[in-house]
């Protein structure tokens, strides 16, 4: 019989609803498994097994009545400790946050738990969530289970992680540059950013955002199968009104045409041969599944949308992160924030302005391109997961590293929902690519992104190297 941990949620789910196995157990083999591996890759930095074991007793229970405990019924889950989890601190990795304990939860948990999910643990995070990379100086370093040369991505590293190795099926990340996008790449998984408003969000802990974050953050899942990401995206996604941005937008739209646009290099950038392989492979599956795939030599501009982004980002992060930075005095958000300050000029409010304005603008570039390709299928990054800690060596290091991000830094400034699709390794190096859509077609993206898992096979979880 397979062990429960390496099943898919969407298989877990099922067996424990038709009573083959129960949520205790399943609960109870994801524990032993997070015990076996956590140790080698850090992606956990804080459980409670008898607060696991109670909620899947609970989903046992509701079962045993007759209930309906939930789409994610008794499915083992992770949360990433930026996000409001009731009695436990919202760290962000960070020691000044250490004691800030979360009173309720965030929309995002509530909607997990009421779905039935058991949530195992709180996944590590940079400090501020701010690099691709995953270490700070309260719970240290999470390291990439397929090869610890790498990074396992950033901000969500330890959520990529832990999916990756079994830790849960289903791991909770969130986005503002390719936080859950990039983690899925560089652990050979899958992971979506949805648009703007589709998964409620709020800390109770913090103020609220100013705009850039506001219009930029999200919530989203990260899984080792399409299907998962379907039914997590389903199960957080419900309303809630404490995210004035939620928006009650079906989760499946009308028809539409399957055309999609593939760019292997977005305006020119340089793109790792072993990624131009996959794009063409994943291109590929989607024409043997109906889909019509047009190559374009160029997409609506995606570098002045990364310049717009790290304006209106940088904006609110000196109205006291940059205070924030300084007396946490973590050396890696010390370097990073100090290289993002070399690129991007502090604006006057008339540049600000302006750049809320361009937005509009570029958006309808977008948006005009996704009505006549629904689907734009471009690189994750330009280049195969980085050495880890490559973005703190030097400038030099963190512009070079910046570059190779520009399909996932130029999205997120739209509102627009994206996709990282895992298609297979280069050496030990996971590979895979990236689709984009128009706002609120999350479905468009899956169904794309069934096709190209279809062609190939779904990762299965894997020991840390």
């Amino acid at each position: 019989m397979t062990e429960l941990w390496r099943l898919t949620a969407t298989d877990l789910a099922a067996r424990i609803r038709r009573r083959e196995a129960s949520a205790r157990e399943a609960t109870a083999a994801a524990l032993a498994r997070l015990d076996a591996v956590n140790p080698r890759i850090n992606a956990v930095i804080a459980h409670d097994p008898a607060a696991a074991l109670a909620a899947a007793d609970a989903v046992d229970a509701a079962l045993g009545r007759g209930e309906d405990p939930g789409s994610l019924a008794g499915v083992p889950v992770t949360v990433k400790v930026n996000a409001d989890q009731e009695g436990w601190p919202t760290t962000n990795g960070l020691r000044l946050q250490e004691g800030l304990v979360a009173t309720q939860d965030s929309p995002v948990v509530a909607n997990l738990r009421r779905a039935g999910a058991v949530i195992l643990g709180r996944t590590n995070t940079p400090a501020f969530s701010l690099r691709w990379f995953t270490r700070n100086s309260l719970h240290g370093a999470t390291r990439n289970p397929r090869d610890p040369a790498l990074t396992p991505g950033g901000s969500s590293g330890g959520a990529a992680a832990a999916t990756a190795a079994g830790v849960g099926a289903i791991g909770h990340g969130t986005d503002i540059g390719g936080s859950i996008r990039y983690p899925a790449y560089a652990c050979g998984i899958h992971g979506l950013r949805p648009t703007l408003g589709r998964i409620p969000a709020w800390n109770a802990s913090a103020a609220d955002r100013f705009i850039g974050g506001q219009l930029m953050a999200v919530s989203g899942p990260l899984a080792r199968s399409i299907a998962d990401l379907r039914l997590g995206l389903a199960a957080m996604s419900a309303a809630d009104a404490r995210d004035p941005w939620w928006t009650p937008a079906p989760l499946e739209g009308p028809a539409y045409p399957k055309r999609a646009a593939l760019c292997i290099a977005p305006e020119g950038m340089p793109v790792d041969p072993a990624i131009v392989r996959a794009l063409h492979d994943a291109a590929a599956r989607l024409v043997a599944a109906g889909w019509q795939v047009e190559e374009v030599d160029a997409l609506p501009p995606l570098g002045e949308c990364a310049r717009l982004q790290a304006t209106l980002w940088l904006a609110e992060m000196r109205r006291g992160g940059n205070t924030a930075i300084a007396r946490e005095a973590d050396p890696d958000a010390l370097a990073v924030y100090g290289f993002m300050e070399r690129l991007s000029p502090a604006p006057d409010l008339d540049a600000f302005q302006d750049a809320l304005q361009r937005r509009l603008t570029l958006l309808r570039e977008w948006l005009l391109f996704l009505e006549r390709y629904p689907v734009a299928l471009m690189p994750v990054s330009g280049a195969l997961p980085f050495p880890d800690h490559a973005d703190v060596e030097s400038f030099e290091g963190f512009q070079r590293v910046i570059a190779a991000q520009l399909p996932q830094v130029g999205l997120p400034v739209l509102s627009l929902p994206g996709l990282a699709v895992s298609t297979g390794l280069a050496g030990t190096a996971p590979v895979g690519v990236q689709l984009v859509a128009g706002r609120y077609r999350e479905d468009i993206l899956l169904a794309a992104a069934e096709a190209i898992e279809a062609g190939g096979t779904p990762p299965s979880p894997i020991d840390p190297a």
